[in-house]
């Protein structure tokens, strides 16, 4: 059973800043690419930030030099440090994990951490 769990959200004013985690559990044999990804209200979700294995990150245009995505692969945690938040980042924040299971490999989803941007 694998699960992954996020934290970090909150309310935070316009131009501040907020670091979300998310941690990978369970019977996990190894963590390939993980990101982070948002849904807004009445809104498809979308591709927030991304990371390989290896480091490789890829970013969504609206929040390149705002956004940084990390990972500890001690730890099975992926990080995203978000500042310059305005109030379209506003959003429930997923992050999402390819993870190799003793016999099987798929993508496990958390189950969202809600960020408000507002003054």
């Amino acid at each position: 059973q694998v699960q992954l769990v996020e934290s970090g959200g909150g309310l935070v004013q316009p131009g501040g800043s907020l670091r979300l985690s998310c941690a990978a559990s369970g019977s996990i044999s190894s963590i390939g690419g993980m990101g982070w990804y948002r849904q807004a209200p009445g809104k498809q979700r979308e591709m927030v930030a991304t990371i390989s294995s290896g480091g490789n990150t890829n970013y969504a245009d609206s929040v390149k030099g705002r956004f940084t995505i990390s990972r500890d692969n001690a730890k099975n945690t992926v990080y995203l440090q978000m500042n310059t938040l305005k109030p379209e980042d506003a959003a429930v924040y997923y992050c999402k994990a390819n993870i190799g299971t003793w016999g099987a490999r798929r993508d496990y989803w958390g189950q969202g951490t809600q960020v408000t941007v507002s003054s």
